[in-house]
């Protein structure tokens, strides 16, 4: 887990060797069972089933390449369940009322790694279901039916009757359901995704589908996970000390398949030959980091789900739960993707993408009052004012900070701003200690182009509108149209 997380806590799992121990969350006492009902098709960007069909999580790739990297054993055999590192999707209702969520342990804010700033965090609706995991990660997602925003946290806790967090982040549903470069954290895993994306769901456990129709989560413990790349797309961070105590091969991000010819016909337990076939189809991305589990796929937690039930420990089951980690490997590339609804997509990092965030910190240069950075709408908002605010950032805390998300040197960038009441944006890039390129002031729906020097850095001038509250943002990221305009034509020299 990124942002100080204990790797203490990070995922520990309580599934040993010899034994089995349910504890906390994962005392529910139910059985996976072979019984199956029909359940009407849950539509994509839903409580239900979150994210765009074109998730990466909704989607599959098709005669995947396999990589040879095995992933190792370690203190406890692997499990699939819920529980104390798992976590539940809260649904809230349009009746809920707000709540006010404060920094843990009388911190002065809730950390939000995309703000950069700890400030409590007030959601419009709050469900009184709303149940931690029991473990020291304390997860909880909560989804808005009314904005459509998963909201997800961190060491969760209710202290005297407030609630109090470490971490939070936020997903659109309708969104992707992993961060990109400008909005790098979406959710409360290690790889800034919600931890609620990629479980298995309590409403599809026993839906008669031979497999659940979405990528599954999984964490990896240490002596699998990489140090040399901790993350790769479709992630966007990793457990920050990840290159000085990882010691496997794994980035955070990948995806695990079982090869197309891993036998699921003779596995007894139906829930689990459920999981192996889905592992067969859409595979399982890397979203954490454990301690000592070879690997953990994540149940909903209230679901009814126990591999090892009625009697605790199943041998069979935790043979085959060992032969699937021997059989497990990373996908390495694949020629097609298909998505939710059967068409082709993209399982690759996009050509073009968004690098470029509002997040300040901003110095006011004129005017009377304080615009804040708003990541609910990844904008800089203006309060009303009878003059003009003028607001800048130069030390370039808007790029990216994902490694595969940087503006490669030469590209053709595309400046483009999106505001209302009146707002303006200007840029201008630097490199080496020269001015390589300015724009004009530019308001809504206007843009610039320019090319992306060697070492640039960049200084951002924001303009509120006057007598009127007013927004202010801008996407940057590479020209993939037709246009030539290049930084010879446009940039400033000195």
């Amino acid at each position: 887990m990124f942002f100080g997380k204990s790797t203490g806590a990070s995922g520990q799992h309580l599934v040993k060797l010899v034994g089995w121990s349910m504890l906390g969350a994962c005392a529910f006492g139910f059985t996976a069972s072979a019984q199956t009902t029909s359940a009407p098709a849950a539509t994509f960007e839903s409580y239900q089933k979150p994210f765009a069909a074109s998730s990466l999580w909704n989607s599959r790739p098709v005669n995947p390449v396999l990589g040879s990297y095995q992933i190792p054993t370690s203190s406890y055999s692997p499990s699939v369940q819920g529980g104390a590192w798992s976590t539940g999707l809260f649904l809230a209702k349009t009746t809920d009322g707000p709540m006010t969520v404060t920094g843990l342990n009388g911190a002065p804010g809730v950390n939000n790694p995309d703000t950069t700033v700890a400030a409590p965090v007030t959601l419009p609706r709050w469900p009184a279901s709303t149940l931690p995991a029991t473990g020291s990660d304390g997860h909880a997602d909560i989804y808005d039916p009314v904005t459509g925003i998963i909201h997800s946290f961190w060491q969760l806790k209710n202290v005297n009757g407030k609630w109090q967090a470490a971490l939070y982040a936020w997903s659109p549903a309708k969104g992707t359901g992993w961060g990109d470069p400008a909005h790098f954290y979406h959710g409360a895993r290690a790889t800034g995704v919600p931890a609620a994306a990629g479980i298995i769901r309590a409403h599809e456990i026993n839906d008669g589908q031979p497999t659940y129709k979405h990528a599954l989560a999984m964490s990896l413990t240490y002596n699998a996970l990489s140090a040399t790349t901790p993350y790769i797309y479709p992630a966007t961070s990793a457990d920050s000390d990840a290159a000085k105590t990882n010691t496997g091969q794994i980035p955070e991000g990948a995806l695990l398949m079982l090869p197309a010819s891993y036998d699921t016909s003779k596995i007894s337990n139906l829930a689990l030959r459920k999981v192996a076939d889905t592992l067969k189809t859409y595979g399982a991305y890397v979203v954490d980091r454990n301690i000592g589990t070879p690997f953990a796929i994540y149940v909903e937690n209230g679901a009814p789900f126990n591999l090892h039930a009625p009697t605790g420990w199943n041998n069979a089951v935790a043979a085959e739960l060992d032969r699937i980690r021997a059989n497990l490997r990373q996908v390495i590339s694949a020629p097609n993707w298909i998505d939710g609804n059967g068409k082709a997509v993209s399982g690759v990092v996009p050509a073009s993408v968004n690098a470029l965030s509002m997040r300040g910190p901003w110095t006011r240069s004129s005017g009377t009052t304080t615009p804040a950075f708003d990541s609910w709408a990844q904008a800089l908002v203006f309060p009303a004012s009878p003059t003009a605010t003028v607001v800048s950032n130069a030390n370039s805390s808007g790029l990216s900070k994902v490694t595969w998300g940087k503006p490669v040197v030469g590209s053709t960038q595309k400046f483009t701003v999106i505001a209302t009441g009146g707002a303006r944006l200007k840029i201008q890039v630097y490199s080496g200690g020269t001015l390589k390129f300015q724009s004009a002031s530019l308001g809504n729906g206007e843009s610039a182009r320019f090319v992306w020097p060697e070492g640039a850095w960049i200084i951002l001038t924001a303009t509120g509108g006057v007598n009127v509250a007013s927004t202010v943002r801008a996407e940057m990221a590479a020209a993939t149209d037709t246009a030539t305009a290049t930084a010879t034509a446009t940039a400033l020299k000195k």
